[in-house]
């Protein structure tokens, strides 16, 4: 696991204010002391549930699944691919799903060589390594 699936949720609340802390501290309060942790993606789920309107959830969704690569460099896109994506976790809920949806979206003469990538366990980010 990497920082922000063990660390990223302790330090998100931490530095929570206002509302938001109220929120999370009155979430911690209910739950059972024996309860386990939250995983990044969780409270990520919590959080856009509670704080974004449905209108900007969807528009990100429509934005992610439209997005192709275009006049973008592969590593332009990969940025933009990661940014939206952290938005729709539940539609690159695992690495292979990631990685099949980041080579959708690119030129079809790169995604063609990449086709193979999605037959073996790579990850994400050797793909975009292997795309440039």
């Amino acid at each position: 696991m990497g920082a922000v699936e063990t660390s990223g949720v302790s330090f998100t609340t931490f530095q929570l204010g206002g509302a938001a802390y109220q929120w999370w501290r009155a979430y911690e309060l209910s739950s059972p002391a024996e309860a386990a942790s939250h995983t990044w993606i969780q409270f990520s789920d919590m959080f856009l549930r509670e704080y974004v309107p449905q209108s900007l959830k969807d528009s990100w969704r429509a934005d992610f699944e439209q997005l192709r690569q275009g006049s973008m460099t592969v590593s332009e896109y990969a940025v933009c691919f990661s940014d939206l994506a952290r938005y729709v976790l539940a539609l690159v809920a695992t690495v292979r799903e990631r990685v099949r949806r980041l080579i959708e979206g690119l030129h079809p003469n790169i995604r063609i060589s990449m086709d193979r990538e999605l037959e073996m366990d790579i990850s994400y980010q050797q793909v975009v390594s292997i795309a440039r």
